[in-house]
């Protein structure tokens, strides 16, 4: 029980109780996603690849130069709740300052298995790549079960797939890096992982050591956050400045596993200024 508790974000709010606040979050990002599209251009539900899942979001900057920096962002929702389509609240004041949005779709649980959406991911990069040359760098951002999602991208063998992304910059906010202690909570009873599978697909198990002009990496933690979500960061950013990677730990107070996030579609808080 105490295992379960410390992986319930919901637990751990001072702000609202655990029946309203998943209720809240969601209201919010949708709220915020529907303000982005009807303010920003927008290209909606391009797919990436056959899956029914397989689609993007693109809210382009308002002012595009020739070339501009996307930020991706990647949703949360224990890889088995949420949508893209809840995902494009933080693209104004990106969109305001020249950088592109994309909110990714994958095969959430039980449909998509672990695997499927960690390659899901991977190829919705491959894909923009490919298809929008001026691109001028991306910047990875995910949170909780999509910071999961975006450590895995950094531990990609790129020779496998037909392009390699330019990933300058990723934030990972309050995110998840080893999947082992999922296993014996509720969040694996949708996803039905295997020892093998939680390994496999833990990005603390992964590190490749960082190549001269790697990505900057920022891991951020809510002052909420459970114990075990606060000691996760902590260790994966241990982790990845032993491989050598130029990575920073950003502890922000006064906030909860969701407001945290939510609060990127505000111009002066701390992580949209980042």
């Amino acid at each position: 029980q105490a295992l379960e508790d410390q992986y319930s974000p919901s637990h751990w709010s001072p702000r609202l109780d655990r029946e309203t606040i998943i209720d809240a979050h969601l209201a919010v990002t949708a709220a915020g996603t529907e303000r982005a599209r009807a303010s920003a251009q927008t290209l909606l539900h391009v797919p990436y690849g056959h899956g029914d899942g397989e689609k993007l979001d693109i809210y382009f900057p308002t002012d595009p130069s020739e070339t501009f920096p996307v930020l991706v962002y990647i949703h949360g929702g224990y890889w088995q709740c949420l949508s893209k389509d809840d995902s494009g609240f933080a693209a104004p004041p990106l969109v305001s300052q020249g950088v592109g949005v994309v909110a990714v779709g994958y095969d959430i649980a039980p449909k998509g298995h672990m695997d499927t959406m960690v390659l899901q991911v991977r190829r919705s990069l491959v894909f923009l790549v490919e298809q929008y040359p001026r691109i001028r760098g991306i910047y990875l951002c995910g949170h909780s079960a999509g910071a999961h999602l975006a450590a895995m991208v950094l531990s990609t063998d790129w020779t496998e797939f037909q392009a390699v992304p330019d990933i300058k910059g990723a934030v990972l906010v309050s995110g998840v890096y080893d999947l082992e202690p999922i296993l014996h909570t509720y969040v694996n009873d949708a996803l039905n992982m295997t020892w093998e599978v939680a390994q496999r697909n833990s990005p603390m198990r992964h590190i490749t050591p960082a190549v001269p002009a790697a990505c900057k990496v920022l891991v951020a933690v809510a002052q909420h956050d459970s114990p075990e979500f606060r000691r996760q960061s902590q260790e994966y950013t241990q982790a990845l400045r032993a491989a050598g990677w130029s990575v920073s730990l950003l502890d922000l107070a006064g906030v909860d596993h969701f407001d945290v996030i939510e609060k990127l579609s505000e111009d002066s808080y701390v992580l949209t200024q980042v």
